[in-house]
């Protein structure tokens, strides 16, 4: 039925609906906000839909889960919201399916690999909303002076951290570990390993043989020798490393397409290369996705349904993303972003994205794991700290979370 109504248009007849989304804000300033973006597809769509309207509210990503977590637990959930995880207003049964809301055309154009990470036990809740894949940045004024090459392998990385500490750099590696991201930063190098968190069916596994390698030679070769900068990795957050990037302070840090705004904006010229491996480069990329999700609570599965056929629109995905230097998450958009010589620049990011792995969103284990991994992950670099402890303890954690689902 949904399929047939998506992309027909709705009329008046149905009854005025007011459908409320909640969503989060990518812009850096008010000039840029979401909130400009969703008003003008609103207005679009509201031109075509007279019977219909949409009330969008934006928050900052500091308040944004956090608000609409306050609005469910009040009774008053949302028709949509956009954030940063679905899956335990999946898990108590609050939200509608994919099958239930989108048009056979509009599901088909996901990207696969985020299609399976928006699923709970094989059903798919989570939209993929924006994604973004992971690089590892170099500045390249401060390679030629040291006559350096991009690194393939963790050997190469530390070698080139080495000479550029020895020029005085002051970040030879930027090593995020503090509160803001941190999970993301350690997924990268977990996967670099030939880890992860966790196994092929989904298990956690974060204190395994390789994660404990891992982050041992992270401690030992990397952080002991000095090779990460001035502040403690547990206290470097990742828009400091950025920041520090755009200065030119920084000679490696893993990067997400919109560091390329940031650096060139400085005036700062860099490369990007697949991050490096133990004896090469990474076989997968970790890859991140946002989520759009819709509430049962108000009942308007057919008209939510409709208007999100309308967001996923090949040039609204193209929209977003050009303006927020985010990937698209339809097959359609990310073939145009290819095919445009004008996206050159982000081809590197849109061929890692479908060999990316994602954090493991579909288990509602997930938040208390990421929480965790924040809050504790500096320790096992810390000078006396201990990889194989903190990693232990994760593991804990995460089966504790895992068990209690």
């Amino acid at each position: 039925m949904t399929a047939v109504l998506g992309g027909c248009g709705l009329t008046g007849s149905s009854g005025d609906v007011t459908l409320k989304l909640v969503a989060a804000d990518y812009g850096d300033s008010a000039a840029n906000s979401s909130q400009k973006y969703w008003d003008k597809l609103v207005e679009e769509y509201e031109g075509k839909h007279p019977g219909v309207k949409v009330e969008v509210s934006v928050y900052s990503w500091n308040d944004v889960d956090r608000k609409v977590k306050e609005l469910v637990d009040a009774g008053k959930a949302p028709d949509m919201a956009q954030i940063g995880a679905y899956s335990d207003y999946a898990a108590k049964g609050l939200l509608y399916s994919a099958d239930d809301l989108l048009s056979i055309t509009t599901q088909a154009d996901f990207a696969s690999q985020l299609v399976t990470a928006g699923q709970v036990k094989d059903v798919q809740y989570g939209l993929p909303f924006a994604a973004s894949t992971r690089l590892l940045f170099y500045n390249k004024t401060l390679f030629k002076a040291a006559g350096l090459t991009p690194p393939k392998t963790w050997n190469e990385l530390a070698a080139d951290a080495k000479a550029l500490k020895a020029r005085g750099v002051k970040y030879p590696y930027a090593l995020p570990l503090g509160p803001e991201e941190a999970q993301a930063e350690t997924m990268q190098w977990l996967l670099s390993g030939g880890g992860g968190y966790t196994d092929t069916v989904g298990t956690y596994g974060i204190d395994s043989a390789q994660n404990v390698a891992t982050f041992s030679w992270l401690k030992d070769d990397l952080v002991g020798k000095g090779l990460t900068g001035p502040v403690a990795p547990g206290k470097l957050n990742r828009a400091a490393a950025f920041a520090a990037f755009a200065k030119g302070d920084v000679g490696m840090l893993n990067g997400h397409p919109s560091l390329m705004k940031i650096a060139a904006k400085k005036g700062v010229k860099f490369g990007m290369v697949p991050m490096p491996g133990v004896d090469g480069e990474t076989k997968n990329s970790m890859g991140v996705a946002d989520w759009m999700m819709a509430f049962k609570k108000n009942g308007h599965a057919e008209q939510v349904g409709d208007f999100l056929d309308f967001v996923y629109d090949e040039k609204n995905v193209l929209a977003f993303s050009h303006e927020y230097d985010l990937l698209p998450v339809t097959n359609s958009a990310s073939q145009a972003m290819t095919d445009d010589k004008q996206d050159a620049d982000l081809k590197p990011f849109l061929e890692e994205l479908p060999v990316s792995e994602l954090y493991p969103v579909g288990e509602t284990s997930w938040a208390a794991v990421s929480a965790a991994v924040k809050k504790r992950i500096g320790q096992a670099v810390a000078p006396s700290g201990s990889p194989a402890a903190v990693l232990a303890q994760l593991q804990a954690t995460a089966s504790t979370a895992q068990n209690a689902q």
